[in-house]
């Protein structure tokens, strides 16, 4: 092992990947980045290009000098999924990928192993309870399930090998240029477009780019971190209406949001064939961090505002 160990960063080009990087070259780490394409990584990361991932990956050389990894590539949820099997092809990416890179970072050395999994794990709605780190999964869908079972391969290996093994399951990632829901509300915002969520009374816990970029760095190296499960959110929970009003306030633009009952809109998307989507835009989605709070000490360094205030700007955050 080299006196100045590195971090291995998986997805290192994605929307949680690039700002992940920054973030620890800031803080003075070695950074190594794989993603499919290189060209987009922060200055400073050392790149490392890989065709895809899978049960067959090579990471050796990505691996090499390094003392922990962030894997964060993964197959996320599709809008139109064309893959004859969808849920063989999350399997195949989620869990057989995760599990070739551990047991390839296990055989390296390395240390710690911090795992980005999903809220989806613990399941799609709460009903009263926010969910805790420690409740029983519930996994609904391919994705989830992909992930619940990357963390129990991991658990095993961690068993079997030593290596330390984190796993972080946030809800919904927003921030500047967010991919997925979040960016498609943002662009409506700013389009003018009316929106019939003027009447939405749900709560949702949501976790800034900032604060979860946070977390992972601190959960590479807390001592308390190892073999644990953490919940991330930005601490306060807010309704798919106070959640647009807020944004268009940051965005300086009226907010043209339409009253109409959130039972006739998830009626309407059953009909659609939209239930997931108007399930994340009207259901119950609450997460309590308080073991995340107790166990590392830590706190959402910027609150909800800040979070939308910086999601609201152009350009990256």
């Amino acid at each position: 092992m080299s006196a100045d160990p590195a971090v291995l960063v998986t997805g290192a080009n994605g929307f949680i990947g690039r700002a992940l990087c920054a973030h620890l070259l800031a803080r003075g780490k070695t950074v190594h980045g794989a993603a499919r394409k290189t060209a987009a990584l922060p200055g400073g990361v050392r790149p490392f290009s890989v065709p895809g991932v899978d049960g067959s990956t090579p990471w050796k050389e990505a691996l090499d000098g390094c003392s922990a990894v962030v894997h964060l590539a993964a197959r996320v949820h599709m809008t139109r999924d064309v893959a004859a099997d969808p849920a063989a092809e999350f399997r195949r990416v989620n869990t057989l990928g995760t599990l070739n890179l551990a047991r390839q970072a296990s055989a390296a050395g390395v240390r710690r192993f911090v795992f980005l999994s999903s809220i989806g794990v613990n399941g799609s709605q709460t009903s009263g309870c926010p969910f805790r780190a420690g409740d029983a999964v519930a996994p609904q869908t391919p994705y989830a399930r992909s992930k619940h079972e990357a963390e129990q391969e991991l658990r095993g290996l961690a068993e079997r090998t030593g290596m330390q093994v984190v796993i972080v399951r946030p809800p919904l990632v927003y921030g500047a240029n967010a991919p997925g829901n979040f960016g498609t509300l943002l662009r409506w915002l700013r389009r003018g477009v009316p929106l019939p969520l003027g009447a939405v009374h749900n709560r949702r816990s949501l976790v800034s780019l900032d604060n979860l970029v946070d977390l992972l760095n601190v959960c590479l190296d807390h001592p308390a971190a190892a073999n644990h499960t953490f919940l991330v959110s930005d601490g306060e929970d807010l309704s798919t209406t106070d959640l647009l009003r807020r944004l268009g306030g940051h965005l300086g633009i009226p907010v043209r949001l339409l009253p109409v009952p959130a039972s006739l809109m998830g009626w309407g998307a059953g009909l659609l064939g939209k239930k997931s989507l108007a399930q994340s835009l009207l259901g119950d989605l609450r997460i309590d961090i308080q073991k995340t709070r107790h166990l590392l000490g830590w706190t959402p360094p910027i609150g909800v505002d800040e979070g939308l205030r910086r999601a609201a700007r152009r350009g990256q955050p």
